[in-house]
């Protein structure tokens, strides 16, 4: 589904962006994607995604 029509950006996006990018808030979820909110109108959907996917995040060991 697509959450965000400014960018294009849909659900399957954010949620991996959350599980493999290992960003911890939408808007870092939307920065890896490419960029930032435009009108904000998906904000609370996206901040919903991410606090969804949270407790499925991959920690990435420090190097």
């Amino acid at each position: 589904m697509y959450v965000c029509l400014c960018n294009g950006y849909t659900d399957r996006e954010i949620r991996s962006a959350v599980r493999e990018g290992g960003v911890s808030n939408a808007e870092e979820a939307y920065m890896s994607l490419g960029n930032g909110f435009c009108c904000g109108a998906c904000r609370d959907c996206a901040n919903n995604l991410v606090e969804e996917e949270l407790p499925n995040r991959r920690v990435l060991a420090a190097e």
